[in-house]
């Protein structure tokens, strides 16, 4: 593996001079897919024309035709983006074998921008999970030490990523399935303000906390890919008209007038110490940047995790009503129209999501509603304005992605909630609407990578990535590649 170790943007500029075929590039990724995807699991589709679209980039830059700033870059996508007469499944039996007959926008702009799909990527079915266990084709290993989650549900586009199958992919984040893969994989990877990008054909799980994003192994290229995706679409009346920066090339990582945020509700004596230990390095080489570090408080993060599972399995339980053994997908052959939408309902679906669907069900039922799904939804505004407090004293918040490292494959899989807390410091980011970024901060003593968390106000993803940028070039972060790869 010659040019995989190397960042979107060199690549790029490899071959768009003409120095290196975007055939070469692709044929290095099958290989590479081919040698890691027996393990790890990250694959579970694979496109059958990636080389044929190379060929065609390589004809375009020869005729000195322009191309995308993606061009011939190998990348995969997470099975929950439709993608045209490719079996998309959001890894779930209900589906069948479906191929779309259109694209989802993401996927139509990365396409646009010149990037080769190798295939979908694994992850936690309907994205409803914290480890990649969840999924009708298999666990994911994290590529770090395989017995090891890789985080989800993204797990699969983080595994691919950090084995270097591909140089980027994308992922969906509804409570953290972006930052969490990126920060157990030691990948950068954004979830951008809620409205950034087109939400249009990927499979919904919640729709006013579902987010798309890139993962990649650098800042820049994630800036860059991040670019690609984003802008209003006519076709997702939830998307922003918020001009797109050029993020990439805007990033200017002094951060002499940058005033960062430290919650002190995320930094609790309970926190891992491994966890703590690099965050707070972090910190420190931040200051010796010229950055000041100002402690603030979200007092409303401790309500963050129930409201955020109210929220989302009450949406779930909505959108997935549609799934039914009638329009498409798996489907018993029954007489009877309730056995039909019994049986193919229970057989379609795995026992994660069946049990979100009844929680979010019970939480909408009459005479719960006000209970539960209304008051959530007063308590979500609640966490809202912790930020918009706390952004007034800072330009952006440092913190913990995770809870702790990576854990063992099985380890929580059967304790439900203890899994479900793992996500206190990356949900109320979503429940906000606001950016959020994990940054490779280190690794711990056994090896496996721990992520930083930045969060900043909605539509500053520059300010993200201008703090990211700062750690990544002064943490000095020997080991930044699993072994093996």
């Amino acid at each position: 593996m010659k040019y995989l170790k190397k960042s979107i943007l060199e690549v790029s500029r490899f071959i768009q001079s003409g120095e290196v075929r975007a055939a070469d590039i692709v044929t290095e990724s099958i290989n590479q897919i081919e040698k890691h995807n027996r393990k790890l699991n990250a694959f579970v589709t694979l496109a059958d024309d990636a080389l044929k679209k190379a060929e065609e980039i390589d004809r375009k830059i020869k005729k000195k035709e322009k191309v995308g700033p993606l061009a011939g870059i190998p990348i995969g996508i997470k099975d929950m983006f439709c993608t045209q007469g490719m079996r998309t499944t959001a890894c779930s039996n209900i589906f069948g074998e479906f191929k779309p007959t259109y694209s989802a926008t993401v996927v139509e702009r990365l396409d646009a921008a010149g990037a080769i799909n190798m295939g979908k990527l694994n992850c936690d079915e309907f994205a409803m999970g914290s480890s990649n266990e969840h999924s009708r084709f298999g666990r994911v290993d994290n590529p770090w030490k395989t017995g090891y989650v890789p985080g989800g549900s993204s797990g699969g586009s983080a595994a691919a990523v950090a084995s270097r199958m591909v140089l980027g992919a994308t992922g969906t984040d509804t409570g953290g399935s972006i930052r969490q893969p990126a920060a157990f994989c030691g990948l950068v990877g954004i979830r951008p303000t809620y409205g950034r990008v087109s939400r249009y054909g990927i499979v919904a799980y919640a729709s006013s906390l579902d987010q798309a994003g890139p993962f990649a192994t650098t800042v820049k290229d994630c800036a860059l890919m991040l670019q690609s995706i984003s802008g209003f679409d006519e076709k997702d009346s939830t998307s922003s008209k918020e001009a797109v920066p050029s993020w990439a090339e805007n990033i200017n990582s002094n951060l002499k007038n940058t005033t960062i945020g430290m919650p002190k509700e995320y930094f609790s004596d309970e926190l891992n110490p491994a966890i703590r230990k690099v965050v707070e390095r972090a910190i420190y080489v931040l200051k010796g940047l010229g950055a000041k570090i100002k402690e603030v408080s979200l007092p409303s993060t401790k309500f963050a995790v129930p409201v955020y599972y109210l929220i989302a399995t009450s949406e779930a339980s909505s959108n997935l009503a549609r799934y039914d053994g009638i329009r498409f997908g798996h489907r018993i052959q029954s007489k009877e129209i309730d056995d039909l939408y019994k049986k193919s309902r229970g057989e379609g679906f795995g026992s994660e999501v069946k049990r979100r669907i009844m929680l979010g069900t019970f939480a909408l039922s009459s005479g719960y509603y006000d209970a539960y799904f209304k008051k959530a939804g007063q308590v979500r505004r609640m966490i809202l304005n912790d930020f918009q407090k706390a952004f007034l004293q800072c330009d952006a918040i440092i913190c913990p992605v995770t809870t702790t490292p990576a854990f063992k494959i099985g380890e929580r899989i059967e304790d439900p909630v203890k899994m479900y807390y793992n996500d206190i410091f990356t949900t109320p980011v979503n429940l906000a609407g606001v950016p959020g970024i994990s940054v490779p901060g280190g690794l711990t003593e056994d090896g496996l990578p721990v992520g930083v968390q930045l969060i900043a106000n909605h539509f500053q993803e520059q300010t993200l990535f201008n703090i990211a940028q700062a750690l990544e070039e002064n943490l000095k972060i020997e080991k930044r590649m699993p072994d093996g790869i």
